[in-house]
C-alpha cells in the first residue's frame, strides 16, 4: 500500500522557542488582550483602544503590558504595532475572516493531459482535499494560464505547478496545514519585474526560513528577460518563474503582503500585513534605471528580513 503524504511543520521547537511560544498562546488566550491585538493590527490607536472595545483602561493597560513583555507588539514611531511574531503566527486569529473559499469548476472540456496533473495533484494533496477540488482548480488554473501564454508547450508543467501552489496556499489559508515560516506575498501589476526580483531575492536571501509566492494584477504574458539579465548580474537566476495572477487563496495565506503599483487590486483581508512599496516600473526604464530599482528592491527585502527576524544567508549581495 502506498503511504500517504504528509505535511511537516519543520525542525521541533528547541525549549527557549517552545517556552516563548506557549508564553504568547498563554497570553492570547485572554479574550479581552486577544481583542486588544485585533484592534491594534485593524489601526486603533492605543489611545483608543478602551471606547473602541467598550473596555475599561485598566483592563487595556494590563493587555498591552502583556503584549508587549511577549513581544507581541513594537514600537512603531509613537504607537505600538503588531510585531512580525504577531503576524506570522497569530495573524488569522486577529480578525472574524473566514478563510472557506468557493471552489471553482471550468465548464468546457479540457485537453487529456489536465487529467495526468489533476491525479498527480490528488495524490499529493489527499490527506487535505478530495479530488474534486484538485481538479476544479487545476482546470480553473489551466484556463486561466491558456489565454495568456505564448509558450503551449510549457502549459501543462505550468498549469501543474500554478495549481499546486494555489492548493498549498488555500491548505494553509484554511488552517489545513502549519507552517513554522513566514509567509510572504508580493504583487505589482504584470508580476514579469517588481514581485518577481523581490521573490527572488527573498528566495535566495532566506532560503527555506520564509515561503514566498509572487502573482500579478495583470500578469503579463511571460517573465522579461530584461529583468532576468538584471538579476543574473546580481548572482541570481529566474530560471522557471511565470507571471502568474493574483487569486484570493494566495492573499489569504500571507502574513506579509507588499504590493508594487497594483493599486487597489489586491484584496485586502483583516490578520495580514500589508506594505505598499513605491517603486517605478523597471520595464518602463532604461538598463541604468531599471538596476537602480533591482538594488532597491534588493535593500527593501533585507530589512524586510530583519523585521521577520530572519538573517541573510548569503551576505555577498
Amino acid at each position: 500500500m502506498n503511504e500517504q503524504p504528509r505535511h511537516r511543520v519543520g525542525r521541533p521547537l528547541d525549549p527557549q522557542a517552545a517556552r516563548e511560544r506557549a508564553a504568547q498562546v498563554a497570553v492570547l488566550g485572554n479574550p479581552d488582550t486577544l481583542r486588544v491585538l485585533s484592534a491594534v493590527a485593524s489601526g486603533v490607536t492605543a489611545a483608543e483602544l478602551a471606547d473602541a472595545l467598550d473596555l475599561e483602561l485598566g483592563v487595556v493597560e494590563a493587555a498591552m503590558e502583556s503584549l508587549r513583555l511577549t513581544r507581541l507588539l513594537q514600537r512603531d514611531g509613537d504607537e505600538w504595532v503588531p510585531s512580525a511574531d504577531a503576524w506570522v503566527r497569530f495573524g488569522r486569529l486577529l480578525s472574524n475572516d473566514s478563510a472557506d473559499l468557493p471552489e471553482v469548476r471550468p465548464a468546457v472540456a479540457l485537453p487529456r493531459g489536465v487529467a495526468t496533473v489533476v491525479s498527480d495533484l490528488a495524490y499529493r494533496f489527499s490527506s487535505t482535499f478530495s479530488r474534486e477540488t484538485v481538479a476544479s482548480y487545476v482546470g480553473q488554473s489551466y484556463l486561466v494560464l491558456a489565454q495568456r501564454t505564448r509558450v503551449p508547450e510549457h502549459l501543462l508543467t505550468m498549469t501543474a505547478r500554478y495549481a499546486a501552489d494555489r492548493l498549498d496556499a488555500l491548505a494553509s489559508a484554511q488552517g489545513l496545514v502549519l507552517r513554522d515560516t513566514p509567509e510572504v506575498l508580493f504583487v505589482c501589476v504584470q508580476n514579469a519585474g517588481r514581485s518577481q526580483m523581490a521573490g527572488a531575492f527573498l528566495r535566495h536571501l532566506a532560503g527555506d526560513r520564509v515561503h514566498v509566492r509572487t502573482a500579478g494584477s495583470a500578469p503579463a504574458e511571460a517573465a522579461h528577460p530584461r529583468v532576468a539579465a538584471a538579476m543574473e548580474e546580481a548572482g541570481i537566476e529566474l530560471w522557471g518563474e511565470f507571471p502568474k495572477p493574483l487569486t484570493d487563496e494566495v492573499v489569504r495565506a500571507a502574513d506579509y503582503v507588499i504590493t508594487m503599483g497594483c493599486g487597489d487590486a489586491c484584496p485586502v483581508f483583516p490578520g495580514r500585513r500589508y506594505l505598499e512599496w513605491e517603486l517605478a516600473d523597471p520595464l518602463e526604464l532604461d538598463d541604468a534605471g531599471l538596476r537602480a530599482v533591482r538594488d532597491d528592491i534588493r535593500a527593501r527585502v533585507l530589512d524586510l528580513m530583519t523585521e521577520l527576524g530572519v538573517d541573510p544567508q548569503d551576505t555577498s549581495l
